[in-house]
């Protein structure tokens, strides 16, 4: 007999006689255990085994912890009512966030998470401590987001779920690469690496110039002797390449051999012109 235990008359376990009599808790505390409502023992389908939360010291003060189980409590868990998660008792309880946040992930709009197939896994970019804001950290993927990609809603790049989301510019920006005409990306066969000539930051204008990276086409002696970009890019889709005797008088050989017949080390290749004349100018 231990704690409370010592004090209580014999014929309050022995009404039936001394043999056989139970040694399990409920055999005595089964009314106890029925009119209990905080929780509702009975209602919520708890064990009978009152020694997993009681001691025979003291009946009123529970010592059950839940840390103690595959579930520990933190944050606003711990002022959950026993109830909320173990409607259909104690065995067996799911510990998937879903099983109880189900209803505030299909009303979520701010994005749609239920649209955007968002995981339903909470944890990912909410905490016990504050479900709202969410916390999920782009930068710990593998395409961190900067510049106008900060402001762009998830639905824009996830339209078709999370998992195995493209990165390639062209994934997304395939609509303003076709539409554009200044230069027609199309039709010019640029590459869909949106990066090369665009940032982040800023869409429009384009990073990429031509006459001060590379050579004069839209000043000098250059500007308005070509229509599009294949005309000196004449292998499709590799700007690294060009020549320069396909256009105006450059493809006259006799002519342009003619003219430099006194230059030392001149040839008649697409690129050799550019060797002596990087501006574009005599």
């Amino acid at each position: 007999m231990n704690g409370s235990h010592a004090n209580v008359n014999c014929n309050q376990c022995h009404a039936n006689g001394y043999t056989n009599t139970p040694n399990t808790c409920e055999g005595c505390h089964l009314a106890d255990y029925n009119s209990t409502t905080d929780p509702n023992h009975g209602q919520a389908g708890f064990p009978t085994d009152c020694a997993l939360c009681h001691d025979e010291g003291s009946w009123t003060t529970a010592t059950f912890d839940h840390n103690s189980t595959a579930f520990p409590l933190t944050g606003q868990h711990i002022t959950v009512d026993c109830m909320q998660c173990h409607t259909n008792g104690f065995a067996g309880t799911p510990t998937n966030c879903d099983a109880c946040h189900i209803a505030e992930y299909n009303a979520t709009t701010s994005p749609n998470h239920a649209q955007a197939g968002f995981p339903m896994d909470c944890a990912v970019c909410h905490t016990t401590s504050a479900w709202v804001p969410g916390t999920f950290d782009h930068e710990n993927t593998g395409f961190p987001l900067t510049g106008q990609h900060v402001n762009a809603s998830c639905i824009q790049c996830h339209a078709n779920g999370y998992a195995g989301t493209p990165t390639n510019c062209d994934a997304c920006h395939m609509a303003d690469y076709n539409s554009t005409n200044n230069p027609n990306h199309a039709s010019a066969q640029f590459p869909t690496d949106c990066a090369t000539c665009h940032t982040t930051s800023a869409w429009d204008p384009s990073t990429f110039n031509h006459d001060q990276q590379y050579f004069p086409i839209y000043s000098g002696r250059h500007d308005g002797e070509w229509n599009t970009c294949t005309e000196c890019h004449t292998t499709p889709g590799n700007y690294n390449l060009f020549s320069c005797i396909d256009c105006h008088e450059h493809n006259n050989q006799s002519q342009v051999n003619n003219d430099h017949s006194e230059v030392n080390g001149y040839s008649y290749t697409p690129t050799s012109c550019f060797s002596c004349h990087p501006d574009g100018e005599n």
